[in-house]
């Protein structure tokens, strides 16, 4: 079973820039700048869990709940003691929604944001399902390109057409003259042609490396298939992606996210096994820092660094941060995640398998015993897998259970014959029964391993129904709209302590929110199905 880890707490440096673009500090004037009235303002607060009207100045609520109560707002200064105000007025724009359904600003918790931007400016073999159309699409690119240029993309599952895995003869007589590399959607595994294995001297006889393996045939020649840390022997050859290229690839990652309704993602960035951990901080300077400085910031992200550059961050001790590291000794990751833990930074491990989450909860339970009680808030990234007792355990250790709806979809057929029908029935994707054990449940899409879609988890996660399928994977497990909603609102805005800034619409909290096409909350809890009319964010319509 792989694990990597990254251990994280967030980075207010990037979020406070944010804020500081679109929160301005308040006049005494009461005037609203936006007032929603006649919609079905669904809140994530238990406080109030349903409203019809919201007002918003300089990008926070200012009140929500039925119109009567908020046009009007008591307040009390040094002049005027608890006198009312209209809450309109000259400048305040109206939006009349006709009974639309608004939400809180989706947070997707797990992306890599930089990377999903680049892959939408290459090969897109995601959803593909057959060798012919995984053939046509690198042809496509092919015709497309210079001699001699890389053709990149990735995206790819071979379950989907079975289970077959591509060789370099799929693409070779239409790639003679071009270097190709494919990942596969997880990033683990990626195909190279003949033209790139040759320029990268990977042959019969380079020898796999530590972490890593070079598929091959029976007579020894290798496939065109790198897993792992077998990558690294191909990478570097890659010519490296442009600040130009990255920055337009986050400004694309940007707009698509607010097209699906996602006001702020988790990103853990560029870095996975195989790949140099500097590419976090490049991204850092040459990307976001740009972003900030430009005013280019569309949406609020919280960013994750490798472990093994933590040191870097220490002239950022005074805020949040994110480290990174794949691990294969438990006790190394023992060691960081206790010292990390001990500074007060948040831990978050990928697990994926039941007996990596095993593992994982163990050595959580160990650092809390060593380190003493707090609010920690740790993270299990994908925990797909769980054996018997796992769900309790998260919520006995106050763990949050970072999860993936749509992973299910692709997983659902190969889970049994991987796992047997018993272990994949019983412990997979158990999204009720962690909510039963009352954990901490923070919805992601793992971006672009699947598609950046948050009403798509919902339905997800409300259905649990994998293409051609006709019913449920694991009913059982079925969550109702409310919770999956919650999930990817301030339960995930919980999971990175922003829960007092943003992920549900409360008086004083920022203003971002999403209003829906439909206008029947029944259908909407009954199907799940609807799309993104309008994302704000801070109260600013930001999509379309």
């Amino acid at each position: 079973m792989r694990l990597y880890a990254l251990v994280w707490a967030s980075i207010a440096v990037v979020l406070a820039v944010v804020f500081r673009a679109w929160w301005i500090p308040s006049p005494s004037s009461p005037v609203a700048d936006l007032v929603l009235r006649n919609a079905v303002i669904f809140t994530s607060d238990e406080s109030l869990p349903f409203a019809d009207s919201m007002a918003v100045r300089n990008g926070r609520i200012l009140r929500i709940g039925n119109y009567s109560f908020v046009k009007v707002l008591h307040y009390q200064h040094h002049v005027t003691i608890g006198q009312a105000h209209e809450v309109a007025g000259y400048g305040t724009k109206h939006l009349h929604l006709g009974g639309k359904v608004v939400v809180p600003g989706f947070v997707d918790s797990h992306v890599h944001l930089i990377f999903g931007g680049l892959q939408i400016m290459r090969v897109d073999l995601r959803g593909v399902n057959q060798k012919d159309e995984f053939v046509r699409k690198v042809k496509e690119a092919v015709m497309n390109a210079k001699e001699g240029s890389w053709i990149l993309g990735g995206g790819w599952n071979n379950d989907l057409w079975g289970g077959e895995l591509p060789v370099a003869s799929w693409v070779d007589h239409i790639t003679a003259y071009n270097p190709v590399w494919l990942s596969r959607m997880d990033g683990h595994m990626g195909l190279a042609n003949s033209v790139a294995l040759k320029l990268s001297g990977i042959s019969n006889l380079s020898e796999d490396p530590e972490g890593g393996t070079i598929m091959r045939t029976v007579g020894g020649e290798p496939t065109g298939l790198l897993i792992d840390s077998a990558m690294k022997l191909l990478l570097p050859w890659i010519p490296e992606v442009s600040v130009n290229e990255r920055r337009e690839a986050f400004l694309r990652a940007s707009n698509l996210a607010l097209m699906r309704g996602v006001t702020t993602v988790v990103d853990f960035g560029r870095y996975f096994p195989g790949v140099s951990p500097e590419l976090s901080w490049e991204d850092f300077a040459d990307v976001y820092q740009w972003a900030d400085t430009t005013g280019k910031m569309m949406i609020r992200v919280c960013l994750f660094f490798p472990l093994e550059t933590w040191t870097r961050l220490l002239p950022y001790v005074d805020d949040p941060h994110n480290y990174g590291l794949q691990v294969t000794a438990i006790g190394t990751l023992f060691n960081m995640t206790l010292s990390s833990d001990k500074s007060g930074l948040q831990v978050a491990i990928h697990a994926i398998g039941d007996r990596a989450n095993d593992l994982i909860l163990d050595m959580y339970e160990l650092v809390v015993s060593t380190n003493g009680m707090r609010d920690r808030r740790f993270r299990i990234e994908h925990a797909q897998h769980l054996a018997p007792g796992a769900t309790a355990r998260f919520g006995q250790l106050g763990v949050v259970a970072s999860v993936q709806p749509d992973h299910l979809l692709d997983d659902a057929n190969s889970a049994a014959s991987k796992l047997g029908i018993d272990r994949a029935q019983k412990g997979s994707y158990l999204f009720r029964s962690l909510l039963a054990s009352n954990v901490q449940l923070a919805f992601g899409s793992d971006w672009p391993v699947a598609d950046i879609n948050p009403l798509g988890g919902v339905r997800t996660a409300m259905k649990r129904i994998p293409p051609a399928w006709n019913d449920a994977w694991i009913p059982s497990e079925c969550l109702t709209l409310n919770d999956a909603l919650k999930a990817y609102t301030i339960s995930a805005a919980r999971a990175c302590f922003l829960d007092k800034e943003l992920g549900s619409l409360s008086p004083g909290k920022l203003a971002d929110f999403v209003i829906l096409s439909t206008d029947s909350w029944d259908d909407f809890a009954a199907e799940g199905s609807t799309s993104v009319e309008a994302t704000y964010v801070a109260g600013l319509q930001a999509y379309p």
